[in-house]
């Protein structure tokens, strides 16, 4: 079983977004990110690709879904808050496919331990004891 763990693309400042911050889109940059994501996840034999419901997760993946012709699935797991638990209960769900999931910042650092920039992968792999273990981290694409 193969997890890319995504943190969603660049999206502006959370401070200077007046609308719900559920809807705040990908700015100029993380399309960029979007679009190189898509093309540096395309040969890794994705088969699902999951995201929080938040729409720069959304869009953050949508050049990958688009690429390979797959749906986007949207999984509160992946959501602000949702912690380590929710996606390792996740991912224990998805019967070993090789699987994208977009999630935050904070859902990040919950199941890694530490920050990771935005627009940034983890090649993740089962552990001892039920977790996630990172095998491989993927720089934000320019």
């Amino acid at each position: 079983m193969t997890v890319i763990l995504v943190r969603h693309a660049a999206a502006g400042e959370r401070s200077r977004w007046t609308g719900n911050d559920r809807l705040r889109p990908l700015d100029e940059r993380g399309r960029r990110q979007a679009d190189g994501l898509a093309e540096a996840l395309a040969s890794r034999g994705v088969e699902r690709v999951l995201t929080s419901p938040y729409l720069r997760c959304r869009q953050t993946v949508d050049p990958l879904a688009e690429a390979l012709g797959l749906v986007v699935e949207e999984h509160v797991e992946l959501a602000e808050g949702a912690g380590a638990a929710a996606v390792v209960q996740l991912v224990g769900r998805l019967r070993g496919a090789v699987a994208v999931l977009c999630t935050h910042g904070d859902v990040v650092a919950a199941v890694l331990g530490e920050e990771s920039e935005k627009g940034s992968a983890w090649v993740l792999e089962p552990a001892a004891g039920g977790g996630l273990s990172p095998r491989e981290y993927l720089r934000p694409p320019v």
